[in-house]
């Protein structure tokens, strides 16, 4: 067989050859999934990554393929999502000329173009049944045929999947093959959401807020006592990927020295219809849960209400402002600072919020 050429490839699919940043984390969690997958990584058998969306899961197969004997081989990615059948088709097993309208010439498929190497098929589980018979074809007998063609392609190719999916589940209602499934899980890694590595939040956060300080060409802001509550009580549907959204937009719009706090939404200040795009999904999350909800420690009881007596020695201007800090505190703990659900909370426009937020920003330290 000729030598490959070993040049960086100019297809975007071709991911780059030079290692990514190592995933980075501390947790029990974490760790024990590094370790699983630096044993499997030196064992030549397909492997499957599961784990929800912003769980890092193309990062995770980037170690894995570095980690293994084909790290100097190509490492070819392909999103099998929102992709129809024969377009999938053309993609994974390439095409001869006059396959179809268009087909101008014979087109490499990206089994091909990782020969020797890693293939990564993310979001495995939209694959439709039609082609996932060829892909099992493959994983049996190392061979394919092109679209259009009838001779076969023998290739050497490692597969790795990704899924946020129920595999098994679809297995047993007939929209995966269970065959094709067995093969594909020699060993299966779950990638822990950022809930389950919350010892992990606040050392992301802060590198995430390094890189980003850098690419501004700035010196990096400090993340104030008010802002890691924020990042350490907040459900991350996003996992990772919403850390690093939020964070880094924390940064940018950061014009002194200290980050005060985090905006987890940044749909909060536009005017949907009149209102503010708070949606109600927001209010129904996770992070708005109690927190005994989420198996974390019983929420504390909230503080009694304060009252006005006339003639009690208090002027109205006070019991006013009283009440008025009482409600803003009790909004934004319930809303986890979350200030655009503060704001819903009170009944408020989020610039009326940030009106009442300012009178009495001295009352909350940063």
């Amino acid at each position: 067989m000729p030598a490959r050429d070993r040049t960086r490839p100019s297809d975007p699919s071709l991911l780059d050859r030079t290692p990514r940043a190592e995933p980075l984390g501390e947790s029990e969690a974490f760790i024990e999934f590094n370790e699983q997958l630096s044993r499997v990584a030196k064992v030549e058998r397909p492997v499957l990554i599961a784990g929800e969306r912003g769980t890092g899961k193309e990062l995770a197969v980037h170690r894995l393929h570095y980690l293994s004997g084909r790290w100097q081989g190509p490492l070819v990615a392909l999103n099998c999502a929102a992709l129809s059948p024969s377009v999938l088709e053309s993609e994974l097993f390439g095409h001869e000329a006059g396959a179809f309208t268009g087909a101008m010439r014979r087109r490499q498929g990206r089994f091909e173009a990782a020969e020797g190497g890693t293939l990564f098929l993310d979001e495995i589980g939209l694959i439709p049944v039609q082609v996932q018979e060829k892909i099992l074809r493959v994983v049996e007998y190392r061979e394919f045929e092109r679209v259009g063609g009838s001779e076969p392609v023998r290739v050497d190719v490692r597969i790795v999947g990704a899924t946020n999916a129920n595999l098994p589940a679809m297995a047993r209602e007939g929209r995966f093959k269970a065959d094709l499934l067995d093969r594909l899980s020699f060993e299966v890694l779950y990638l822990p959401p950022l809930r389950r590595r919350r010892e992990d939040i606040l050392l992301l956060a802060r590198h995430f807020l390094a890189r980003m300080a850098m690419e501004l060409g700035r010196e990096p802001p400090e993340l104030s006592a008010r802002a890691e509550r924020q990042l350490e009580a907040h459900a991350w549907p996003g996992n990772i990927r919403e850390l690093k959204n939020a964070v880094e937009r924390a940064v940018y719009r950061c014009t002194g020295t200290v980050i005060k706090e985090i905006d987890f939404d940044p749909f909060g200040r536009v005017e949907w219809g009149g209102a503010t795009a708070d949606s109600a999904a927001a209010s129904q999350s996770p992070d708005s849960a109690p927190a005994s909800d989420r198996g974390g420690s019983p929420a504390a009881p909230a503080p009694t209400v304060p009252t006005f007596t006339p003639g009690g020695g208090e002027s109205l201007a006070d019991a006013l402002r009283r009440f008025e800090l009482h409600a803003l505190r009790e909004a934004l703990e319930a809303a986890r600072y979350h200030q655009g659900e503060a704001a819903k909370r009170l009944g408020l426009t989020y610039h009326q919020f940030r009106g009442l937020f300012r009178k009495y920003k001295d009352e909350f330290p940063s």
